[in-house]
């Protein structure tokens, strides 16, 4: 069975068959760069990594841009409160995004443009709109006339009669003149004391929207494969990325449209306006395993599902990936038997499992079925191990097995970094023996522990809920 996906404009699933022959083009909405990103946003990404991970064991090329969002109001205010340039108030964040990125192993983009790179290309493409007469002009700013697009409100069916004054959130939010609250800024007039650049539409920065259809179609062509995200972004950004673009080109902009669920925490949805949100660098904090994040995140609950995130959900996802480890560890070890390859079952065992995995995944990327034919795969060759009836072809073949799941599940590297930087006994006992000092409050002999491990390389923090440690 060829990928098929759940497309988010015709609401079915569809084959994933590339405009180009075995090159697939795809682009995914980035962060923001005003603040940490969070596991919300991250539920996010992974989904994205494993899509990306699954396409490439399927075709030959796979072309993967994802942008950064470095020129935005709340970016704009806080360059404005910190006294510093654009550049200088993004580069923290972006930082921080890219260490996150290494940290749950998500695979590099292709391309990660950066909004403020492309001003040139959105300039461009919004002339463009002007010609074909979708736009208009209000002090300084323009526009997106959305009743000129009939077809507005395919992927997301919200219709345009249907729009009301902050219905479209972020957008209708903005403080500018327009004719109709339905419509969305392409161009912003900047004020004497903001940020701007000095174009042909004038002074001023882009809208939201229109960064992602310039740097999409600049680097992967005016109509592609494939375009993710979330599902928050599917009203107003994607629907108004859908308008602009093919207001502009006259044809269709993307031909598959593939969003995560989100995820949320005690019921609410994660996010940064409602304080309730946690960041990748809060979680390790607290003692969290990268690994047993990126497997929740990834393959606990499939992707258009609602993730709820809970201490137990975490505990399980660990317990999962160490049964991973440790099975890929025996096969690693083993002393393989001698005897007849024919008479072997674990090589039919990982044949057949290999064969449901990538069924499970190629309906509509099933993470979470294609886990439960591999555990159920790892208990039988259990078995078999046990005996001792594993020949160097099957061990082999389940290393294939193990091998396969994980370049998409792609824990394996996080649980090899989190043994290196695993404390050696006697660092355990300095830990335990500053535990016991704090306890009896002796701050002397606490103060000099930490000193001990500071020298070798652990850095120790006391928080409500004991001390935590980390390298470095």
């Amino acid at each position: 069975m060829a990928l098929r996906l759940h497309d988010t404009m015709t609401r079915r699933l569809q084959p994933v068959q590339p405009l180009e022959p075995d090159h697939l083009r795809i682009y995914t909405c980035g962060p923001t760069v005003y603040a940490r990103v969070h596991i919300g946003n991250f539920r996010t990404f992974i989904f994205e990594d494993v899509l990306r991970r699954v396409l490439e064991q399927r075709f030959a090329r796979v072309t993967h841009v994802m942008n950064l969002t470095d020129v935005e109001d709340k970016i704009i205010r806080n360059a404005i409160d910190h006294n510093v340039s654009l550049d200088e108030e993004t580069a923290p964040w972006i930082a921080a995004f890219f260490e996150d990125l290494d940290t749950l192993n998500l695979r590099p983009a292709n391309a990660f443009p950066r909004a403020t790179d492309y001003i040139e290309q959105m300039v461009s493409l919004i002339e463009r709109l002007e010609e074909h007469g979708v736009t208009y002009r209000s002090e300084g700013s323009i526009y997106f006339r959305i009743a000129a697009f009939p077809r507005y409100g395919r992927l997301s069916g919200v219709h345009a009669d249907d729009l009301v004054t902050g219905a479209s959130g972020r957008i209708l939010a903005d403080e500018y003149d327009k004719e109709s609250p339905r419509d969305f800024a392409l161009w912003k007039a900047a004020a004497p004391d903001e940020p701007g650049w000095d174009t042909r539409l004038g002074r001023g920065r882009p809208g939201w929207h229109i960064e992602c259809s310039a740097m999409s179609m600049s680097l992967l062509g005016e109509h592609f494969d494939l375009h993710s995200g979330g599902v928050d972004n599917i009203f107003p950004h994607h629907e108004n990325e859908i308008a602009q673009s093919e207001a502009a080109t006259g044809h269709e902009f993307v031909r598959l449209w593939t969003h995560s669920e989100h995820l949320r925490i005690s019921g609410e949805k994660m996010a940064k306006s409602l304080g309730n949100f946690f960041t990748v660098r809060d979680l390790i904090e607290q003692g969290a395993k990268p690994s047993a994040i990126r497997y929740l995140l990834a393959a606990s609950t499939h992707y258009r599902k609602v993730l709820n995130y809970t201490d137990e959900a975490l505990y399980t996802a660990g317990q999962a990936v160490e049964r991973i480890a440790a099975f890929n560890t025996r096969l690693r070890e083993l002393q393989p038997a001698p005897g007849d390859t024919a008479a072997d079952e674990s090589v039919s065992i990982a044949e057949r499992a290999i064969e449901q995995f990538d069924a499970a995944l190629d309906d509509d990327l099933n993470l979470p079925e294609g886990m439960g034919v591999f555990f159920t795969a790892v208990r039988e060759a259990n078995r078999l191990l046990d005996a001792g009836s594993v020949t160097e072809p099957g061990r082999e073949r389940l290393l294939a097995l193990v091998h396969r799941v994980d370049d998409v599940l792609g824990v394996l590297p996080l649980v090899a970094r989190e043994r290196e930087s695993e404390l050696a006994a006697d660092e355990q006992e300095l830990l335990d023996r500053r535990a016991a000092a704090r306890a009896g409050r002796d701050w002397a002999q606490s103060d000099a522990l930490r000193i001990e491990l500071a020298g070798r390389g652990i850095a120790v923090e006391d928080t409500p809920q004991g001390q935590r440690w980390r390298r470095g």
